[in-house]
């Protein structure tokens, strides 16, 4: 697309370069043609982005769409000055809760609203939102970066998008066959993930840029609190729908904001309750770190953060070996943390 006649001087006086604008999406197009797949049918750069939907074999089609940010993690992003991986973020919070329902990711669209538009930071964002979309196998078909001068610091910017996917009626998950004795399988996480980062600022300081951030850490492996802060979120959607092809999965619960608590519930129907054996979860070390440094509550870290489990999958306890064997086999480990049991009042235990 031809932009040489296309610049505002006045509008650049007002704080806001088009030019730059087209040259972020220069600079982003090497990183969306990585997650070109079969239903895109244009570039980026128009007014929409055009997908044809892949429906063969299927007896009746449903689109399953998702919406959501990476939360107050960009902060910590932007005092790192590192941006390459929190695109990732952006795009597993989406796809992660689509795959819940049995959605395989079709396409996604980002949005990123900047202080400023520099286009080497914009093309680093995006770049980390087409590996978030290489590794769940959706086509990034477009976007928008919206340039807000006075509304924030220059060097601020917001990151959010949603997904589309989709899965025939009958294999959507909806968790009526959910029965007593079903087994809870747990898929580690990779740390924070992109929630609970309110709570982080707090306990570490991270809004005035605490020094001890950045402290290389022994109960981290070596790690710096800031660098294990900002491990992107894991992207559970291959193994997930491998699994969907052997076993018969009765409920799938993507662990995030509200935790435990809040998240296991939505996938368990009335009069049943997940049971979770909370030894056998397997903490990781930044969740000791923040409920250390904060004197968090264990009921509250297990009400805010994953604590080492990303999503939580409910199978028929004759296919455990099966499942854990065939999401190994796609790259994913995976153990028992919990059963299915009869409970009017309550839907999880700790």
């Amino acid at each position: 697309m031809d932009h040489k006649n296309s610049h505002s001087a006045s509008y650049a006086a007002a704080g806001v370069d088009i030019t730059a604008g087209y040259r972020a999406v220069e600079l982003m197009k090497k990183h969306v043609a990585r997650t070109r797949n079969e239903g895109c049918l244009d570039d980026v750069g128009g007014f929409g982005g055009c997908f044809g939907l892949p429906i063969a074999g299927m007896e009746e089609p449903v689109l399953v769409s998702g919406t959501d940010g990476c939360g107050t993690k960009v902060k910590l992003a932007i005092l790192m000055d590192k941006h390459d991986t929190i695109g990732i973020d952006a795009v597993a919070m989406c796809v992660n809760d689509i795959i819940c329902v049995g959605a395989k990711p079709l396409f996604f669209l980002d949005y990123i609203a900047c202080g400023k538009n520099v286009p080497e930071k914009i093309a680093e964002i995006v770049g980390g939102v087409a590996e978030g979309c290489v590794q769940s196998g959706a086509a990034l078909i477009g976007g928008e970066t919206a340039e807000h001068p006075g509304l924030m610091p220059v060097e601020d910017y917001d990151l959010a998008g949603f997904a589309v996917g989709i899965v025939d009626k009958k294999k959507i998950i909806d968790n009526t066959k959910m029965a007593v004795g079903d087994v809870v399988i747990a898929l580690p996480s990779t740390g924070i993930h992109s929630n609970g980062f309110s709570l982080c600022r707090k306990v570490f300081d991270i809004d005035n840029n605490n020094p001890e951030l950045y402290v290389a850490r022994e109960e981290l492996g070596g790690k710096s609190i800031a660098e294990a802060l900002l491990v992107p979120t894991k992207i559970y959607v291959k193994p997930v729908l491998a699994l969907l092809e052997k076993c018969s999965v009765k409920g799938i619960s993507h662990i995030t904001g509200g935790g435990f608590y809040e998240n296991i519930p939505r996938s368990i129907p009335d009069g049943l309750c997940a049971k979770i054996d909370k030894s056998a979860i397997k903490v990781l070390p930044i969740f000791d770190v923040i409920a250390k440094w904060g004197n968090i509550p264990e009921r509250d870290m297990f009400n805010t953060y994953n604590m080492g489990v990303g999503m939580s999958i409910v199978v028929p306890a004759e296919q455990v070996e099966l499942a854990l064997e065939t999401l190994k086999a796609n790259g994913q480990d995976a153990y028992v943390i919990g059963e299915i049991i009869a409970n009017d009042e309550e839907k999880v235990i700790l």
